[in-house]
């Protein structure tokens, strides 16, 4: 369980409906986020319970903390397509927006 205060709302990681993990590559040393170009930082992809979409980034940095934002169905289409995910049927719109 995560809590993030995300402006004027708290959301916890556990009450979300649905989360997405990162997908990552292989560049010959690492694995690299494909959400946040970083060895360093991961980011995971959540459905609140009331069906807003925000990240969560996990820096695995000493001394940086975790922190949350909320997406727009845009962003969070876009993440999804980037990260290897389907799409579900509340993002289908915004993904024919953001996708050739």
């Amino acid at each position: 369980m995560s809590r993030y205060r995300i402006e004027n709302s708290v959301v916890d990681t556990d009450n979300a409906t649905a989360n997405w993990s990162q997908g990552t590559f292989w560049d010959g040393h690492n694995h690299i986020s494909v959400a946040t170009g970083s060895q360093w930082v991961d980011q995971t992809l959540y459905r609140s319970r009331r069906g807003r979409y925000y990240t969560v980034t996990v820096p695995r940095i000493s001394g940086q903390r975790d922190g949350a934002e909320w997406v727009s169905p845009e962003e969070a289409a876009r993440w999804l397509l980037a990260n290897g995910h389907e799409v579900p049927a509340d993002l289908q719109e915004a993904a024919e927006g953001v996708s050739e």
